[in-house]
């Protein structure tokens, strides 16, 4: 009798369980269906990304999520949690042939120097490539528990679902970036420009965060061209503006003003900070090297710096920078202005001040 009670008991426990597992599954392709019909509807990139985060999260509660798609120049990272960074990227590192960290672009981060970061155990590590006609990215997820068939079956269909609205959305985008990139550099045109900084002011009176501009412009760079020819001096324009952009950080902005000037929009920056930067650059011009045939060609620039004031004038942004860029060129070139100059407090702390002598 008691064995009879037993074997019941098992059924009737097995057959609940099949019950609750139907039913979580029909709940769950429920909020697949729910998350790719609003992934469909997005209008950028890193949306159609934070969906898919968001669908894996609902629906299978991961402890690590990545998605990483790969660039022309680098890769583009999405990543949730930040603290798992330091592991991930020597993976990604790995995984796509990329020599050093900066060809890494975080779309969902900024990360700062010395921040808590934790490991993982890399066989826990589940990744998922798709490859198409102009996309190829990996998913990389620690999920809390093994994934079930369906859980698989999910985590793909959302994945096809993403590959088909990223390669739509890319597509769209390439149109748009050939109006608004300069055909020499690849920085964005100075239109382009124009509505990112119309952006970028919008956003930071409603976040109530600082904004700055560096422009900066090649000093003599018309004897380059009349000694070495114009096609040296394009290679110039090309290297050093891409150098600039691989360091600067993501979310700051280059563009080609004209010639051989060049403006940034730095966000969340205030003047100091984007005179620190604009020093770095500065630094890393007149020691950069540019092989044109048998020749070796160095220049020097030299940077006008600005902060938007209270009026979040975008015309005096711009003008207070080329302002600066003048009082640069008069002081020598190869120099920022206005200039930083360290000054030690009674305590024997350095502080930093800008200076326009």
């Amino acid at each position: 009798m008691k064995q009879t009670f037993g074997s019941l008991s098992e059924r009737v426990t097995a057959l609940f369980s099949m019950i609750f597992t139907a039913a979580k599954k029909q709940a769950d392709h429920k909020k697949l269906a729910q998350h790719i019909l609003l992934l469909n509807k997005k209008q950028s990139s890193v949306d159609i990304i934070s969906e898919v985060a968001l669908c894996l999260k609902d629906i299978l509660n991961y402890r690590l999520f990545a998605f990483v798609m790969k660039k022309d120049a680098g890769v583009d990272v999405w990543l949730d949690p930040r603290m798992y960074k330091k592991t991930l990227e020597d993976i990604i590192l790995k995984d796509f042939g990329i020599e050093n960290k900066d060809g890494l672009n975080y779309l969902n981060h900024k990360f700062y120097e010395d921040e808590p970061t934790m490991s993982f155990d890399m066989k826990a590590l589940l990744y998922y490539e798709i490859t198409e006609e102009n996309l190829s990215f990996r998913l990389y997820m620690l999920a809390q528990k093994p994934l079930s068939i369906y859980h698989d079956e999910i985590v793909n269909l959302i994945l096809q679902g993403a590959s088909g609205a990223l390669s739509r959305q890319m597509k769209m985008e390439n149109l748009r970036d050939a109006a608004a990139i300069d055909s020499l550099t690849g920085c964005y045109n100075r239109r382009e420009f124009e509505n990112q900084l119309n952006r970028n002011i919008s956003g930071a009176i409603r976040h109530q965060t600082k904004l700055s501009v560096f422009m900066f412009d090649l000093d003599h760079f018309k004897e380059i061209n009349d000694t070495y020819g114009h096609p040296a001096g394009d290679k110039v324009l090309k290297e050093v503006s891409a150098m600039v952009q691989q360091n600067m950080r993501t979310g700051d902005i280059l563009a080609r003003f004209g010639g051989e000037e060049f403006i940034a929009i730095l966000p969340e920056t205030d003047k100091i900070k984007a005179m620190e930067l604009a020093d770095r650059l500065r630094v890393k011009i007149s020691r950069k090297v540019i092989v044109h045939g048998d020749n070796k060609i160095t220049v020097t620039a030299s940077f006008g710096v600005s902060e938007m004031d209270r009026n979040a004038d975008m015309g005096k942004i711009i003008q207070d920078a080329d302002t600066m860029l003048y009082k640069a060129k008069l002081n020598g070139r190869n120099t920022v202005m206005p200039g930083i100059i360290k000054i030690v407090s009674d305590n024997g702390l350095e502080k930093l001040k800008e200076s326009v002598n």
